[in-house]
């Protein structure tokens, strides 16, 4: 609906907007998936997923970062599950801003409340072969209070965050007359039925289920988000080490050339070279096997080889 064009992006250089809101028209499936499916056509646009349980709406992106974002709508019309898969790149601070966006839509503001429900922000994780890289941080958010996140940097390949909701608890946040009066006046949206329950009936009633507890959400100190910290005896690796090695091993070259004028610039460079390998040795140390089998094709060893950079400096 809302596409990303300042900045590093360009969106509209290659995608055309969905318009209008809520609009939904019928796309015609090729021929190898209709004999697959049994299927002609399948319903495309800006819709929402109505389940035996509750409603489920989509943002992508950059709606959340707008003004008029789709949850508010949705919301309105009884959405009460938001999903948002993102490619947020990393920025100093930058996690302070999308924090403070998914609270702001599902919370309290100010005297006013807006339209509750739980959000599941997904980010996407590494470098995209360029100049960005995008730092992860999954976020799990409930009437504006996070209940689970991620890690903002990783070397892991996938990362998987859970909570347990109450549905009811959306329910309850939305009881006030001033709320209904709006969603009374609501344009609906179009609801494609699926026959299917996020949540069952036995579970409903175990009183060893129980929602899961907001917690404070962590950031970290710029320093920490530039440079590998050692804080507290653990290891805190970010962005710009996490993109080298993300760079190093998709493009699978056996490293970097790196030229010291002893100025501040290859000095700085140098340091994120040092964080990288010691980001390296430590995943390895912890026996993360995807890195270590990154590892072993860098320096030239075969996959059935015992390598493992446990030594920063070594693998240097």
């Amino acid at each position: 609906m809302f596409l990303a064009n300042d900045g590093n992006y360009r969106e509209m250089r290659y995608f055309t907007a969905w318009s209008p809101a809520r609009y939904v028209e019928d796309y015609y499936l090729p021929r190898i998936i209709k004999n697959i499916t049994g299927q002609t056509v399948v319903p495309i646009g800006d819709a929402v997923i109505s389940t035996i349980d509750t409603c489920i709406g989509v943002e992508l992106c950059e709606e959340l970062f707008t003004p008029n974002s789709p949850h508010i709508s949705m919301g309105l019309d009884g959405v009460e599950i938001f999903t948002n898969s993102s490619g947020s790149h990393h920025e100093l601070r930058k996690l302070h801003r999308r924090i403070d966006v998914i609270k702001e839509a599902m919370m309290k503001v100010y005297i006013s409340y807006k339209s509750g429900g739980v959000y599941l922000y997904s980010n996407q994780q590494g470098c995209d072969g360029d100049r960005l890289y995008y730092d992860g941080c999954a976020l799990i958010a409930i009437n504006g209070q996070i209940i689970a996140q991620g890690s903002q940097f990783s070397l892991n390949n996938v990362e998987v965050i859970t909570a347990t909701i109450d549905i009811d608890d959306v329910r309850s946040h939305r009881r006030m007359s001033s709320r209904a009066m709006q969603a009374v006046n609501a344009s609906p949206y179009r609801r494609i039925e699926a026959p299917i329950a996020l949540s069952s009936e036995e579970k409903n009633f175990n009183s060893h289920f129980s929602p899961t507890k907001p917690i404070n959400e962590h950031y970290n100190t710029p320093e920490q988000e530039i440079a590998l910290v050692l804080k507290f005896e653990q290891l805190f690796s970010f962005g710009p080490a996490c993109w080298l090695w993300d760079y190093l091993r998709r493009s699978k070259t056996s490293g970097y050339f790196l030229p010291l004028s002893g100025g501040v610039d290859s000095c700085a460079t140098a340091v994120i070279v040092h964080s990288m390998c010691r980001l390296v040795a430590e995943a390895a140390s912890n026996g993360d096997t995807q890195v270590i089998m990154d590892a072993r094709k860098i320096v030239g060893e075969k996959e059935d080889s015992d390598y493992i950079p446990t030594d920063p400096k070594e693998f240097a």
